[in-house]
């Protein structure tokens, strides 16, 4: 009696992992005895481009509202003052640094907003 509920509960868990892998989902197979097999699609690990793509538009957008509002004189001081620090404040300094996409929106957002 014990070994049929342990081989039952086995199952169970067995058949309740097997529906949430088929939940993202399923494809079937035609076996040769004509027996429809139905297997859990294998999830691929998918960068999400679309949220770095965002990430990364927001980054140069934030360079460009600072070097907007600081200007190109002051913001240049403050990222003279970087360059001193330790090497963790020359690296924010280094990715900090103004450039094409980020002096490009700067005038854009001056010009749109004044």
């Amino acid at each position: 009696m014990v070994e049929t509920k342990q081989h039952f509960e086995s199952r169970l868990r067995f058949l309740t992992r097997k529906h949430r892998r088929m939940a993202n989902g399923y494809t079937t197979r035609l076996r040769g005895d004509g027996l429809i097999v139905v297997k859990p699609k294998r999830r691929k690990m998918q960068f999400p481009l679309k949220g770095a793509v965002l990430l990364l538009i927001g980054f140069f957008a934030f360079k460009a509202f600072m070097l907007m509002s600081l200007g190109e004189r002051t913001y240049a001081d403050r990222l003279a003052e970087l360059q001193g620090g330790t090497i963790i404040e020359q690296g924010g300094a280094w990715v900090m640094q103004p450039d094409t996409v980020t002096q490009a929106m700067a005038t854009f957002a001056a010009t749109k907003l004044r």
